[in-house]
């Protein structure tokens, strides 16, 4: 036992020792040390780095030693290069390759923001640079307009990927990348209008060749932090719950030059107790399977019935003690069909007013048997106040007219 409690107290030295040699050397780079004597000092006294020890370092730089934010960001292009080669994630296999899942689109959106930036928008910077003409200009402002667009790949991280991080108590690589990205953003729209309003020979040529080269070096830059150091660390962070409300949420922020090449179903998920396949259920509220979500309304003390916008029955739900019979051979029929004929004018009038607006609900309560049924009709809308259909609630409710008193959760 006092072996591995010794194994215990040399590794949280060793850590320790690590983190205070990262921090200083990264204080050296803050005080104008060059970057090939911190690199070589570097490499000797730390060698492999991991993700969680860049985050902790970060994290301690900006709490411990109390250098501001923008400072770290200022230097997380010049600890990169430093870091660059050791960080033991790197040669290691994707934590990933799933189509679909959020790691995987940030990397293909990577994949062709890398084409973008470093043949296109470097091939015209050239041009331009040897030859400031009209059409050279209009190719780079023709990349810009297009590379601007990279505001949707960081807004899903900054919005989606960073609050989980943050929850887990990891700022310090959070803060430092989302300001690098907004960063990026200020000079792309920087570059954009000194293009604009530019003309040849106007002087100030250079000016904005060097602007577009540090684009060039960011751009890149930010990849290769977001696949090395970020990407695994949420990787072994994150939980598959966590993943998959992020994919489901990511549509609504959008995507920069490629989307998702399938929909990524966590392990879990993909096969029921059957063997068969199961698929999964994303709602603005929620994610469900599909086994989930068909117990949840089989378990609800009311009986559901929906009709589509065509009057065709889509779904009823099938609990133990329904009011009303119900049979798969109603799916696919229209709702008049399954009323009879005498009263099938009310069935009509109903879904007329529902569909036309004068209605949005309709109660009736009847005796059926020992039962006292209520039967509720709602008319179903989108966001825009289209009819898409109206659903059936239908309860006995004899249970809950006799109930008196009160009944509390804690008595």
């Amino acid at each position: 036992m006092s072996e591995i409690i010794n194994n215990r107290e040399r590794d949280r030295l060793n850590t320790s020792m690590r983190q205070q040699l990262l921090k200083d050397i990264i204080k050296q780079l803050h005080e104008g040390k060059s970057v090939d004597d911190v690199k070589r000092q570097f490499e000797e006294a730390v060698g492999d780095v991991t993700v969680a020890e860049i985050s902790a370092m970060e994290h301690a730089l900006m709490q411990e030693e109390g250098i501001p934010v923008a400072e770290v960001q200022r230097l997380c292009s010049v600890h990169t290069a430093v870091f660059k080669g050791s960080i033991q994630e790197i040669h290691q296999p994707a934590a990933t390759e799933e189509a679909g899942h959020p790691i995987h689109t940030f990397k293909l959106e990577n994949r062709e923001l890398e084409k973008l930036v470093q043949f296109k928008l470097e091939l015209h910077t050239e041009r331009f640079d040897k030859d400031d003409q009209e059409r050279n200009k209009l190719k780079l402002l023709e990349d810009l307009a297009q590379l601007r667009g990279i505001d949707k790949h960081y807004s899903r991280k900054e919005n989606l990927l960073f609050p989980y991080l943050e929850k887990y108590g990891i700022f310090g690589p959070t803060q430092v990348m989302w300001g690098v990205d907004d960063g990026i953003r200020s000079m792309l729209k920087d570059a954009g209008q000194q293009l604009e309003a530019y003309a040849a020979g106007s002087g100030c040529q250079q000016a904005i060749v060097e602007l577009l080269r540090h684009i060039i070096q960011e751009v890149n830059e930010m990849i290769f932090k977001e696949e090395n150091i970020l990407f695994p660390m949420a990787m072994q962070t994150l939980t598959e719950d966590e993943w998959v409300r992020i994919a489901a949420e990511s549509a609504d922020v959008g995507y920069f030059l490629a989307e998702p090449n399938g929909v990524w179903v966590p392990a879990r998920e993909k096969v029921d107790s059957s063997g068969m396949l199961d698929g999964v259920v994303r709602m603005e509220t929620g994610i469900l399977s599909v086994a989930q979500l068909e117990l949840m309304m089989n378990h609800l003390p009311v009986d559901l019935t929906f009709i589509d916008e065509h009057d065709v029955v889509r779904y009823y739900s099938h609990g133990k003690d329904r009011v009303f019979t119900r049979t798969p051979s109603v799916i696919g029929r229209t709702v008049q069909n399954c009323h009879p004929p005498q009263s099938v004018h009310i069935v009509n009038q109903l879904l007329d007013d529902f569909k036309a607006g004068r209605k949005e609900a309709e109660d009736f309560w009847i005796r059926f048997k020992d039962k006292y049924v209520l039967i509720r009709y709602f008319a179903v809308r989108n966001a825009a106040g289209e009819y898409k259909g109206t659903l059936e609630f239908t309860q006995n409710i004899a249970p809950i007219q006799e109930i008196t008193g009160e009944k509390r959760i804690n008595s």
